[in-house]
């Protein structure tokens, strides 16, 4: 793997060794990547993407070298494309991590940089970091994938780590994926078809309520207010709120996760609950990205 653009370049056998890593990752820090150089290049807002990214480089004793509202600190505000920055920026670092809002910019700069490129997200397109990090939090926490049943909620149409993460679980054995969602909010037909072609079991529901109480995994999704019209925002921000009384309804050993942040759609009555595992998702991006930076630099 030479760059990471998509989460269909895995297969279960390369997702199986990459988690292996990761768990041995957990707590670790060592000097395999010491000498390298990772950039940071994010044109969109970022907290954990480029901090865990980064926070993972430097465990492993690596340095970083970051832009982080690129959009406003490049020299894309001279008007240079993408691809002359690639070109640049792949002189200065060993790996370059970027972040975009168009869809296929990371495919873009993968056609012409020197070194590794990973996507840390283009627009409404995808984000294979986060959906790696939410199938190992899957795995890890509710104990298997094959059979798991993932009810996913909000926004299905234009969150790319709900939809990486579709495309990750379609790899996988007896697997149900129930959407809650408004009509607008729906996922796109290529995705469905994708879930019909790999034997995904997907159904909508319009209760969360009745979702949670049989889902596995509750995949909680923000509204997103830069993907939408104003007046789409305002209709579906606040749909779907998971609540205290809607956790304790939920089965033994279920498990609620989000990538964050979260804008209201689960109430901090909800954090101490036993199936509430978002904060430690974030811990486990880390020891993920650490696998990752490890094979595509050659730890």
């Amino acid at each position: 793997m030479q760059h990471l653009l998509e989460t269909q370049q895995f297969d279960r056998d390369s997702l199986k060794d990459l988690f292996a890593l990761a768990s041995k990752m957990e707590n670790h820090r060592d000097d395999s990547l010491h000498g390298k150089i990772l950039a940071t290049l994010f044109y969109e807002p970022s907290t954990r993407t480029r901090l865990s990214f980064e926070s993972a480089m430097m465990r492993l004793g690596g340095q970083v070298i970051t832009t982080e509202n690129a959009n406003e600190m490049s020299s894309s505000v001279k008007g240079e494309t993408i691809e002359d920055t690639i070109k640049v920026v792949s002189q200065y670092a060993d790996a370059i991590v970027i972040r975009h809002p168009e869809i296929g910019t990371a495919e873009r700069a993968a056609a012409v940089s020197h070194v590794p490129i990973i996507n840390g997200g283009d627009g409404a397109g995808q984000h294979p970091t986060q959906a790696l990090l939410d199938l190992y939090t899957i795995e890890r926490e509710f104990g298997r994938i094959d059979g798991v049943h993932v009810v996913i909620v909000g926004d299905l149409r234009y969150y790319r780590a709900a939809r990486s993460l579709s495309y990750l679980l379609g790899k996988y054995d007896k697997v149900k994926i129930t959407g809650v969602s408004l009509p607008e909010l729906r996922m796109g037909d290529e995705l469905c078809e994708y879930l019909k072609e790999k034997g995904v079991e997907y159904n909508e529901m319009e209760s969360l309520k009745d979702a949670m109480k049989e889902g596995d995994v509750i995949y909680q999704t923000r509204i997103q207010k830069e993907r939408l019209s104003e007046e789409a925002y305002k209709k579906a921000k606040g749909q779907y709120i998971i609540d205290r009384e809607m956790a304790d309804s939920m089965k033994d050993g279920a498990i609620i996760i989000h990538p964050l942040p979260r804008v209201g759609e689960i109430t901090p009555e909800v954090d101490d609950s036993p199936h509430a595992v978002y904060f430690r998702q974030v811990g486990y991006g880390v020891i993920v990205r650490m696998a990752l930076l490890s094979k595509l630099l050659g730890a």
